[in-house]
């Protein structure tokens, strides 16, 4: 099984160490070629909001960026969502669906553009390595007010209007230093580009000192966000729902596959065994035989896995196993709900 987001065994903290520095230059100078103008930043001609983080992966940026979307819909913004489309087999531009269209195969366009279009059903998705070119598709063919880069903060070749940040709460300082030696993808002074910082996951647990101190040491707006858990219901039925107090297997491919498991206990699930993969894995069959005979060793009555994942698990044969996925929900405050409409000032 592939373990996913696990600190760095202390003996080889050492090792890594000079590959992070390494790291820390090369992500230096590359933020210092773009702000004196070596690189060039191109403009869209539309407003363009960013979501993304400095740690690689488990912040919650996908249901972010479904919630900011239906905020904006509700206040009769339109939208468009550009994503790279981490892990799709195709290249170039790709329309994942038109606001009208159900979506074709996520292998076409990753995962988590794939989920994003099905919860968003009125809304264009394009994917495309270059964002510009791909956010050039989007206002020629869907003209939006604004676009929602998904996984953009370090993507700086596009200009943006508003850059929103997201740091998991649950991280800890160990998790807070940079690639290889840890999770960090830029050193924290990069958030000063930022503006606007959203905690998430503060419902699981609150941000430990470190990062407020930090979070503050920026001079930048921020605040704290919650991800509610939804209803479990079955694969192959969405009438039917799990019920709460039931053994369960967990099953998930995420960033933050800790979190994913507080979630369960906290939605009233006795967790009795897990599998985890590393995030955007490509599950198999192999893995879906693993998941049935731990369930028969663990006594487990029912298995749940993430949306995310779902999508991907739905395209196997699930026969004897009895799949559920269990929704996840970006929520704010309805205060800083308000107060992040004022920062897009859309």
């Amino acid at each position: 099984m592939l373990e996913w987001k696990q600190p760095t065994e202390s003996r080889l903290r050492y090792v890594l160490f000079p590959l992070a520095i390494l790291y820390w230059w090369l992500v230096f100078l590359r933020n210092i070629f773009y702000t004196l103008g070596f690189f060039i930043s191109r403009k869209l001609p539309t407003k363009v909001i960013s979501i993304g983080n400095i740690t690689a992966g488990g912040t919650g940026k996908t249901p972010a960026v479904i919630y900011l979307v239906k905020l904006f819909i509700k206040n009769g913004i339109k939208v468009g969502v550009l994503s790279r489309g981490y892990g799709r087999k195709t290249a170039g531009t790709q329309l994942v669906t038109d606001g009208d269209r159900p979506t074709d195969s996520w292998r076409n366009f990753g995962d988590e553009p794939t989920l994003i279009a099905q919860e968003l059903p009125s809304v264009p998705v394009v994917v495309d390595s270059n964002r510009h070119r791909g956010g050039m598709f989007l206002i020629k063919n869907f003209n939006p007010d604004v676009i929602i880069m998904d996984d953009a903060f370090q993507h700086r070749a596009i200009e943006r209007d508003v850059d929103i940040v997201l740091i998991n709460s649950q991280d800890t300082r160990a998790e807070h230093k940079l690639l290889p030696y840890g999770f960090l993808r830029e050193p924290w002074t990069s958030l000063k580009r930022a503006d606007l910082l959203i905690f998430t996951k503060s419902n699981i647990k609150k941000p430990a000192t470190f990062l407020i101190a930090m979070a503050k040491q920026t001079n930048r707006p921020w605040f704290q966000s919650e991800l509610i858990s939804g209803r479990a219901t079955a694969i192959d039925s969405k009438r039917k729902e799990a019920n709460k107090g039931m053994k369960i297997l967990a099953i998930s491919a995420l960033g933050d596959t800790k979190g994913f498991i507080k979630t369960l206990k906290n939605a009233g699930f006795y967790v009795v065994d897990s599998m985890t993969f590393v995030d955007h894995y490509d599950y198999t069959q192999t893995d879906i035989e693993e998941a049935k005979k731990k369930i028969i060793r663990s006594a487990a009555d029912i298995a749940i896995t993430t949306t995310k994942d779902a999508i991907k698990l739905s395209q196997l044969d699930l026969s004897g196993l009895d799949l559920y996925s269990i929704e996840a929900e970006f929520k704010l405050s309805p205060e800083n709900e308000k107060k992040l409409m004022d920062i897009v000032n859309v």
